[in-house]
This record gives C-alpha cells, structure tokens and sequence, in this order.
C-alpha cells in the first residue's frame, strides 16, 4: 500500500472513530442544501425582481451552483457514507432517518449517470429559458420560444434516457420524478375514467336551462385593494406572514427555501376571481410546506410527498374549501368592504354561484373545477407526443387549438392563450401537469373521509379553518416525504386511490350550485 493510499485508510478509520456515520453525513448534507437554496432563491428572484437583462449572466452563476451541487451529491465519500449509515441505521431507527436517506441515494442516482458538463449547460439553459418565455408570451409568439423548447425537450430525454431501466419509456422516467406509482399505464386508465364521466356531465351541464352571470367579477377592481384582500385571504386561511412573503408575478407560484421561508406570489388582474382564487390555490401549498416536521426541513424529505399530494392541498383549499358556500359565510363582507362599489348589489349567494359557474375556457388555471381536468388532459396527451412520438415542437400551437376544440368545444385565437400560457415546460417539468389532476383526485377522498370525522360546513360557518389546518397537518404535512402519497391516503382514508371520489365529487356538486352559463350547443358538439 502506498503512503498516501494508507493515509487515506487511515483518515476514514478517524473519521470512524469520531462519531457516527450520521454525524459525519450531516456535513454532506448540509453543503448540498445550501446550494440548493441559493438555486431556489435565485429561481425566485428571476421570476419576481430580476432586471430584464440579467438573465444570462445570472444564469452562469446559477449553474456554477448547480454544477457544485451535483459534485457533492455524487462524491464516492457520500456514497460510502450512505451504506454506513444504512448498516448502522437498521430497522429500529426513526423513519425519518430512513426517509431522509432514501431520498439522498435517490437525488444522488438520478445526478451520478449525468456528465457534469451536460448537467450546468442544462441548468443555465432552464435559468434563462423562463425570461424567453416570458417575453414570448407576452408578444403572444410561439416562434420565439420554440428554440429554447426544442433544447429543453433535448435534454430532458436525453437525461431520462440515461436514468431510465431497461425497457422503460422515457415519459415514465419523468412521470415517477413527480408522482411515484402513477406511469402511463395509471395515468391513461385515470384519464380515461374522467372522459368517461365528465364530458357527458359537461354537456348536461351546458344544456342546462339555468344561467347565471358573472360579468361583475371583471371590471375596475383597483389593484391595492386586491393586494388588500389577497393578504387578508392568505392569512385567513393559514399562510404565516411571519414565515412568509407574498409577492407577485405573471405566472402565480410557491417557493419554498424550508418549512420558516415559504414564499407564494400572485397577480392582479381585472378579473377579481383570478387574482383572488390564486392567492388561496398557493397558500394552500404554503400551508403543506409550513406544516412539514422541523426534524426533516432543509432535507432531501423535508418537502410534499409528491406534487400531487402538493396540489391535493393547494386545490383543497382553493376549490373544496374556498369554493363552498359556507366559506363566504364569514369572509363575503370582507370583499364587499373593499369592493362595494363594484359588487353593489351582489348577495353572497349570487357571489358564489357565479366563482363555481360552468365556462369552458382557454385559461387551465381561471378553470372551473368541471372543465379543470380537461386543460390538464391536452398537456398529458401532448407531453407523451413530445417524449414518446417526437411530436416537432412545431406542431405544437395547432395540435393544442385542435384539442381544445374536440375536448372543450372552444378554440384559442393566439399563442398567449394557448400553447404558451404555461411556464411548467420551459421549467423543463415534463411530467408535472397531470399532478393537478391527481391532486384534485387526491383532494375529493379525503374531503370523503374527513366528512365522515367533523362537520366541515359548520366549521367554515364559523370561521374554524384551524381545526381543518390541523387535521391535514397531522395526516399529511408533517410527514414530508417519509410516506408516499399512496400511502398517505391509504392511512388518512383506510383506502388506496379510488379517483371515484372525484367524480362523486363533481356530480354532487353540480347538483347542490348548478352554476352555469348556457351556451349554444353546436359550440360543444366536438366534444367526445
């Protein structure tokens, strides 16, 4: 043996004798979660405060991170420390710990297969493809960002191509990155149930004789009343202003840094349930991750089972909850305070039939709960076109329109309303978006099982949201990523997933506020 072979040997065996294998893991670990959350404050500032022109120079510097990331998420040291501390562990230990290491081995697998040079190329591609976005949105131009997609869509199957198992697809791979159990296989059956259900439901709906207005919830709401109301709902319903910030942007989103730095963002618009039903949807992913255990925090489990139990909270609050009759019980008087002028004889009634009102529209996140899954269901069956079929990028602003027609009966007249209205792509998160779907799905069964344990009604009647926080807290947030979402339900519910609830869910609420708009039948005839 060599002298600095036996020195090496003979380091490890003090660093032994030292401590733990956990104790020296920590350092480790510690190291990569800064780096991640200087990433994720770097994400924040780009999409909320960033100079115009600070995209590409900000984003060398973010991939520098990236790249430091990943160096110490791959170290054969850690990798060694991983199978010390899983011997030492055992079965005994808390699964927290367990959780905490199965999470590290996984990052660390899906990182140690990608060249460290493809890895920061990718990472500055991501950090700047946001503002190209941005700016082709606004200017309503595909064209504009088509480049940075077709690098984007490059690199993503490029990389679960090296992470993928023999046989695998591709858009698996993706998939299990944001909804563990949920593949193809699961996600077309799924799908498929709600076609089923709900396009009939849909056009039972629409030939419904009742019609209802809603006109007054867009017109001159000023924007710092909005800021008002936007803050007062956030705390209403749980968003710690002492551990958060409410900010906004064009695209409304939840950071989080760990469970005391959570960050949400807005927008106000002319269209008062736009603004107001998005500052609930991210508290409500606020609320999960402020209610994540301070033992897993700033840990690779210290985040939401999946992003669809992410979204199962977040559409909770804005639609179960938020929604409902009873919730405006105490909290209409509110807005009428600071909107009187503009809802001068608008009854809380008239108020809520108009938010839960039938309207296919162009706009996935101003959807009704009805049509919702719907928006979702183009971007599944485009992203698997993407990944699975080679679908040109090109293709892409007249294959959305063509479906929107046959699903939704409505068809967009530009790139802003159509194919770019989503940031989630130019993110590079393939395999995110039926996540909402999921989350609504995960959402309606636990609304069955907690409404066989409290009076959910009575309780927003009266302004009790702590006790429904509480109740969610214990059976879901604390848990981080120690259960799957599988498992969450299974022990919150007694139940493994049954998307039947969901559409229980709907049918029953069609019947209690039949909120519709009628509209001429030959608009949804494409429909199938």
């Amino acid at each position: 043996m060599s002298g600095e072979n036996r020195m090496k040997k003979d380091q490890k065996e003090k660093g032994r004798a030292s401590g733990s294998a956990w104790d020296r893991l920590v350092p480790y670990l510690e190291k990569a979660m800064a780096y991640q959350t200087a990433l994720t404050l770097f994400e924040w500032d780009n999409e909320t405060l960033a100079p115009e022109q600070a995209g590409a120079y900000t984003a060398r510097v973010q991939g520098i991170l990236a790249a430091s990331y990943q160096e110490v998420m791959t170290a054969p040291e850690l990798k060694e420390l991983l199978l010390e501390c899983e011997q030492e562990l055992g079965n005994k230990e808390k699964l927290e710990k367990q959780a905490i290491l199965r999470e590290i081995r996984e990052e660390a697998e899906q990182l140690e297969c990608i060249p460290p040079k493809e890895y920061r190329a990718y990472q500055e591609l991501v950090a700047e493809s946001a503002r190209i976005w941005a700016r082709a949105r606004e200017e309503k131009d595909f064209q504009a960002f088509a480049p940075t997609l077709k690098k984007i869509i490059f690199w993503q199957k490029t990389f679960a191509g090296y992470r993928a198992k023999a046989g695998q697809n591709l858009y698996d791979v993706m998939l299990d990155s944001y909804e563990k159990g949920f593949g193809m296989k699961e996600l077309d059956e799924f799908f498929g149930l709600l076609k089923k259900e709900l396009v009939p439901l849909l056009h039972q709906v629409m030939e419904s004789p009742i019609r209802i207005s809603d006109e007054f919830l867009t017109g001159d709401y000023p924007e710092d009343r909005q800021r008002e109301l936007a803050e007062y709902l956030a705390e209403y319903v749980g968003f710690d202003f002492r551990k958060g910030v409410l900010s906004e942007s064009a695209h409304p989103f939840t950071t989080s840094l760990h469970n005391h730095d959570v960050r949400i963002t807005t927008h106000y618009k002319n269209s008062l349930d736009s603004s107001l039903f998005s500052v609930i949807h991210e508290s409500g992913h606020a609320i999960y991750e402020m209610g994540i255990g301070d033992q897993l925090t700033q840990t690779p489990a210290g985040q939401g089972a999946s992003m669809g139990m992410h979204e199962s909270q977040s559409r909770f609050f804005e639609n179960i909850l938020g929604r409902s009759e009873s919730f405006w019980v105490p909290v209409y008087g509110k807005v009428k305070e600071l909107f009187g002028e503009q809802l001068k004889g608008i009854g809380r009634e008239q108020f809520v039939r108009a938010i839960n009102r039938v309207h296919p529209g162009l706009i996935r996140t101003e959807a009704d709960e009805l049509t919702y899954s719907l928006h979702v269901l183009v971007r599944y069956e485009l992203e698997k076109a993407l990944i699975e079929e080679d679908l040109p990028v090109e293709q892409l602003p007249r294959l959305w329109a063509d479906k929107y027609e046959e699903y939704l009966g409505i068809r967009p007249e530009n790139d802003g309303e159509g194919v770019l209205q989503d940031i989630h792509w130019a993110q590079g998160s393939f395999g995110y978006f039926p996540s909402y779907a999921l989350g609504s799905a995960f959402g309606a069964q636990m609304l069955a099982s907690m409404k066989k344990k409290m009076n959910i009604n009575q309780m927003l009647e009266e302004g009790n949201l702590g006790e429904i926080r509480e109740y969610l807290k214990l059976h879901v947030h604390r848990f981080g990523r120690v259960k799957t979402s599988r498992q969450i339900l299974l022990d919150m519910t007694g139940e493994d997933f049954r998307p039947q609830y969901y559409v229980d869910y709907l049918k029953e609420k069609r019947k209690s506020v039949p909120a519709v708009f009628r509209w001429n039948k030959e608009r949804i005839q494409g429909i199938n």
